[in-house]
């Protein structure tokens, strides 16, 4: 991957300055955000290894559910988090992805928790709020909210790309 493109993980960071410094094992996120953050970047990025071994050994998926070429991951919206940062030995992380599915748009809003083990931050298991098609509504304009639910307006949403 070229190193001067922006992270996927929508920090407006170089991806080799913020989360691939995770995907290649130089660093370790030091909150449960970077970990959410970083684990959105290896799906964007089809980094199977880094997805599995940033997941919890307890409830860790075989690699090949995770395998879904249909996929474009889009845009990470963190939504809140609790707890989770440095001193901290539990987080949870709310946040809405955006993806493309076969070339329509897809919304996954999901309540995430992590759990940090020999000061390393894996991920456990989330909540699914709400995942499922997004609806275009016809002539609204980009001043009308945002059909993702998220109370923009469409051009401050998912209509700025």
């Amino acid at each position: 991957m070229n190193s001067s493109i922006d992270c996927p993980c929508g920090s407006g960071t170089e991806y080799s300055q913020c989360c691939g410094l995770f995907h290649s094992d130089e660093k370790h996120p030091a909150s449960a955000e970077a970990l959410m953050r970083s684990r959105f970047s290896a799906y964007a990025l089809d980094n199977t290894a880094y997805i599995l071994s940033s997941w919890g050994a307890s409830n860790r998926p075989d690699d090949k559910k995770l395998s879904n070429e249909n996929l474009v991951w889009q845009k990470l919206e963190i939504i809140d988090t609790k707890k989770g940062s440095l001193n901290d030995i539990k987080g949870i992380v709310e946040f809405k992805a955006y993806y493309l599915n076969n070339g329509e748009d897809y919304l996954l809003h999901e309540v995430s928790r992590f759990t940090k083990t020999n000061g390393r931050w894996f991920y456990v298991d989330g909540v699914v709020k709400k995942v499922g098609k997004i609806v275009r509504q016809e002539n609204q304009g980009k001043n009308a909210p945002c059909p993702c639910g998220s109370g923009k307006k469409y051009k401050r949403c998912c209509g700025a790309g």
